[in-house]
């Protein structure tokens, strides 16, 4: 049997420190080393032929770290919103559709629980059971700050630890259960449509996963940790709840089902605050 350069990728990531190589390249991102920080900006830029022209501030050099490039701010009209339920950040829409027998595609052949994904919470998990979930890749030369798909209230954060495989396709093509085995940051919301759960998926070399309410949250200790918000912290729709500091995944799971653009289709290219479909709609229980 032949092993494709992709399978052989995959593997090769098991043995890898993720941690240790993701907090090295952590430290390098926040260099303050003026000549190292503008060597590092201009790499990237052409490497991934990074659009500065959407950025608030399109000069490079002007920004006081890598990281602060990476999350740079974009122009106020660079993502206007659509209707319905929104994007909510740039990069592919891997995988979307129903929430079936509790659990999710990653990829073709690949599905993982549910349960797992929200760091064992089975009552949590049982909200979004008969649901909608959709998975959004941000690559490297994405915009890596996090929007409201929906207005919604913050009810949980969960923190739960894990791996930092990389989350690109080729691994997702071949690392089981690759999203509920990778750190990741678990936020519950109310909605007028119902609960929406989104979840910061960490991956190699992400420093860091930031939130607008708590700042830096990962990372943290090898232990889920729950936060409950006693004082209601309420985002609009678009409004920026958090970024990673270097790529990853953003998977949303919806309590009601959503009838998808029917223009999407896995690996589709989108932009934050782009129309995904129609709001979720909770089914309505039939009384005699």
């Amino acid at each position: 049997m032949t092993l494709s350069l992709a399978k052989f990728f995959a593997l090769i990531q098991y043995p890898i420190p993720h941690h240790l190589l993701s907090r090295l390249v952590g430290y390098l991102a926040e260099t303050r080393i003026a000549w190292l920080k503008n060597a590092l900006v201009r790499a990237f830029i052409k490497v991934f032929k990074v659009d500065m022209g959407e950025a608030a501030e399109p000069d490079p050099t002007a920004y006081a770290t890598f990281n602060d490039f990476f999350t740079r701010e974009l122009k106020p009209d660079a993502r206007p919103l659509g209707n319905g339920l929104l994007c909510p950040a740039d990069g592919n829409l891997s995988q979307f559709g129903p929430v079936e027998a509790n659990k999710l595609l990653q990829a073709k052949g690949h599905r993982f629980s549910m349960i797992d994904l929200l760091g064992g919470d089975a009552e949590a998990a049982r909200r979004y059971s008969g649901g909608s979930y959709a998975n959004v890749y941000l690559s490297p030369k994405d915009y890596h700050r996090v929007h409201m798909p929906l207005a919604g209230t913050l009810t949980e954060m969960v923190y739960v630890p894990g791996r930092l495989f990389s989350v690109n396709s080729a691994t997702t093509d071949h690392v089981p259960n690759l999203f509920a085995r990778n750190e990741r940051l678990v936020c519950h919301f109310d909605t007028e449509y119902g609960p929406m759960a989104v979840v910061l998926v960490g991956a190699m070399i992400v420093a860091a996963i930031e939130t607008v309410w708590a700042g830096q949250i990962t990372p943290l200790s090898g232990q889920v940790q729950r936060v409950r918000f006693d004082q209601p912290i309420h985002l609009e729709r678009g409004e920026e709840m958090g970024r990673f500091k270097l790529g990853s995944t953003v998977v949303l799971a919806f309590g009601g089902k959503i009838d998808f653009d029917a223009s999407l289709t896995p690996k589709t290219k989108v932009s934050m605050g782009q129309s995904l479909g129609g709001v979720p709609q909770q089914e309505t229980p039939d009384f005699v």
